[in-house]
């Protein structure tokens, strides 16, 4: 049997972040359509917006103070249903009632790649699951706890941590190497540290670059 190709992928994304959600489901389309490739997830930080308060804020408020208007607003939302719908996605965004601060979701969803990369997956999909199709706060420790607990992770280590200042720095740090990076929206998609695929991009166009990057690194040029 053929050995199959290795592919390291880093996802900078936000879980607040509606396309990085649509990004996640093209990801994973990409992924199923390169079966001779055994690709490696990563899932890297980023914040929309660091001055969120731990607390959150209210989301409907959030919005107009940022897009202008409910009609904009409203505009927005429905171009990224219809987008969602195609991908599997049932952007719910009347439900979301609190625009969180993602810094504790960044520091758990860092743990959980030691659990491994299924249960690394499964937390970032559930975030996003809970955030976009359900309301849920994913700012709030609790709601944290229990998505990791259902995605794999032992709840000893999300509730001892949580409440610390545990990784925080390293978050941060992570964060802004992305903006010296040059890296300004998300997701962005980083194949091997070395090139970089952002935006939403179709499942095609990912597929298409993992083959072409994989190959290069079978051939040693990477």
């Amino acid at each position: 049997m053929t050995e199959r190709q290795k592919l390291n992928v880093d996802v900078v994304s936000d879980v607040v972040c509606p396309w990085c959600y649509v990004g996640m489901k093209r990801l994973e389309k990409a992924i199923a359509a390169v079966p001779e490739i055994a690709v490696e997830v990563r899932w890297r930080p980023y914040q929309l917006d660091p001055t969120i308060p731990p607390e959150g804020k209210d989301r409907r408020q959030y919005m107009i103070d940022k897009f202008g208007s409910e009609e904009r607003i409203a505009e927005i939302h429905k171009r990224l249903e219809a987008i969602g719908k195609e991908e599997g996605i049932d952007f719910a965004f009347d439900a979301i009632k609190v625009a969180p601060n993602t810094l504790d979701a960044h520091r758990v969803i860092r743990w959980s790649a030691s659990a491994g990369s299924s249960v690394h997956n499964d937390l970032v999909r559930r975030l996003f699951s809970l955030n976009f199709e359900h309301g849920q706060n994913i700012g709030d420790p609790q709601v944290l706890i229990d998505a990791a607990r259902d995605a794999g992770m032992e709840d000893a280590l999300t509730m001892t941590l949580l409440p610390t200042d545990a990784d925080r720095s390293e978050v941060q740090t992570e964060i802004a190497t992305a903006s010296r990076m040059g890296i300004s929206g998300v997701p962005c998609f980083l194949l091997e540290g070395k090139y970089a695929v952002m935006g939403a991009q179709d499942s095609e166009a990912l597929a298409d670059a993992f083959r072409q990057v994989a190959a290069q690194r079978a051939r040693g040029e990477l």
